[in-house]
């Protein structure tokens, strides 16, 4: 978690000076780009279907969009798991973080880089309300689970 402290500062800075400079949105664009793949990549896992991709930042009102996907077939069973995509990214900086010490390491300038890299990951795997809103067609799946509780905890339980 060491390595990644550099990424979470910078990360909380880019967040910070983002909200009162536009310019900002330019670093978020690794981030953005790892965001829409996942939904897009999840998407086309489990049939959503997706039928664009764009990372180009627009303003929509007084707000920036900084990408979207959009999709054909978004259900019940496929709804949560595609919106909630992003959070898979947590994935990257921990593999980079892993990768970087498992050896003999130092500190290079290569870290540093590196570090620019992975801040707007940080930033960027969080669903946003959008995604929250299409991950509530799932509910089936909260009764099903409820439903599988239930019967776990009745016959198998103590």
């Amino acid at each position: 978690m060491l390595y990644l402290a550099p990424s979470l500062v910078l990360a909380g800075l880019l967040h910070f000076v983002g909200r009162r400079h536009d310019f900002v949105i330019l670093f978020y664009l690794a981030g953005t780009v790892c965001h829409e793949l996942a939904h897009f990549s999840v998407g086309l896992l489990t049939l959503a279907q997706p039928r664009s991709f764009s990372v180009v930042p627009h303003r929509k009102g007084n707000e920036w969009l900084l990408g979207e996907v959009e999709f054909a077939n978004l259900r019940w069973y496929n709804a949560a798991p595609t919106a909630l995509a992003p959070v898979l990214i947590l994935a990257i900086p921990l593999a980079v973080a892993l990768w970087r010490v498992a050896m003999p390491w130092s500190f290079h300038w290569t870290d540093a880089a590196i570090a620019l890299l992975l801040a707007p990951q940080f930033l960027s795997f969080w669903p946003s309300r959008q995604d929250w809103l299409l991950a509530l067609a799932s509910w089936p799946y909260l009764v099903l689970a409820s439903a599988g509780y239930w019967f776990f905890e009745r016959f198998f339980g103590t």
